[in-house]
């Protein structure tokens, strides 16, 4: 049984954290942080966390915790993450930090997008991007993985086959990607009160969001080429979920038929992305509270351009669900463990 800390445990991922371990055979909570929530139960905040009735936040004491995990979750702000990764992963810890802290590899990047400095460069160069579809043989040996943004993880997954194949031209990438407010954190903030967001839909971060970076590097990587992308997130008037609409160029003569093979055979051996089939199109709906990534494709040959849309939920697939995946990998356990879960419908 592997002892399990969760750092940040009163925000959304946090308490995600929490709703999906609950089920899981193989860890033990041991401890939880909060700042804000210092000595109070689980339950006083989450009632639905129910099995946690016993289990009461604590500051984050690093030197006085380090002691009572194995392995430590970090749900902390961006900025907030450093010190603490640094910390458990020099102390010997398996770490997984959430923040944005760690995804990044060039420094000066971050430090533009993020207008943090970063104090810990050794360590960075030793952190993992945890997307297991791309990096699962790195994440097997790794101890301290940087989990993936939402928007970079459905927008990587959607793209991933298209590029490595060579069908879409790699200068023309539009992302056009919708959340639920969820994806903005618990924290009280005018824009997202239900007023402000009932019956709205808004574009925000157009050309200034922080996980086109993140985006561009993996996309990058990917192809080996130096991909620079359109990205509009929006927010949707939800609790949770991203669709993701993205469009390319062709610069192969492919029909629907084929794109659909060919993300099929590329995502044949992943247990949570699904390739529909042609004339089939993702719901949100299809996913809530699953850690799986539902994709489509459709060419449109009039225009030769390829469409792809992709839908999470944000909080599992694009947070917490995902992290579970990298610990299960980590620990050499069953991938699929404690996240079989399929969408919750209607």
């Amino acid at each position: 049984m592997t002892k399990i800390a969760i750092c940040g445990a009163s925000g959304y991922t946090g308490a995600e954290l929490l709703r999906i371990l609950s089920s899981h055979p193989e860890v033990e909570i041991t401890a939880i942080t909060s700042e804000q929530s210092s000595g109070k139960r689980v339950t006083d905040l989450y009632p639905h966390l129910f099995q946690y009735k016993d289990l009461v936040f604590e500051p984050l004491d690093k030197s006085k915790i380090i002691s009572k995990a194995d392995l430590f979750f970090l749900a902390l702000p961006h900025g907030a993450s450093q010190e603490a990764v640094n910390f458990f992963y020099t102390h010997g810890k398996r770490v997984i930090d959430l923040s944005a802290d760690y995804r990044l590899r060039d420094i000066q990047v971050y430090q533009d997008w993020y207008k943090i400095s970063h104090k810990y460069p050794e360590t960075l160069k030793n952190a993992v991007y945890g997307l297991p579809e791309l990096y699962r043989l790195y994440i097997r040996t790794a101890r301290l993985i940087a989990n993936p943004g939402c928007y970079p993880t459905s927008a990587i997954l959607g793209l991933m086959p298209s590029l490595k194949a060579g069908i879409i031209e790699k200068d023309w990438i539009v992302i056009d990607s919708k959340s639920g407010v969820t994806g903005a954190g618990r924290k009280a903030e005018l824009a997202l009160t239900f007023s402000e967001t009932n019956e709205g839909f808004r574009a925000y971060g157009i050309a200034t969001h922080r996980h086109r970076p993140e985006i561009e590097q993996e996309l990058s990587l990917i192809s080996n080429y130096p991909i620079k992308i359109s990205f509009t997130p929006h927010l949707l008037p939800l609790d949770r979920g991203i669709l993701s609409s993205i469009y390319c160029k062709l610069k192969k003569d492919v029909n629907t038929s084929d794109v659909i093979d060919l993300y099929k055979e590329a995502y044949s051996n992943e247990p949570f992305v699904v390739v529909l089939d042609e004339g089939q199109l993702p719901d949100l709906k299809d996913v809530r509270g699953s850690n799986y990534c539902m994709l489509s494709a459709t060419v449109d040959k009039r225009i030769n351009q390829l469409i792809i849309v992709s839908v999470i939920d944000n909080l599992v697939k694009g947070a917490s669900g995902q992290a579970v995946q990298n610990m299960n990998i980590m620990l050499n356990l069953d991938e699929t463990l404690g996240l079989k879960q399929v969408g919750l419908f209607p």
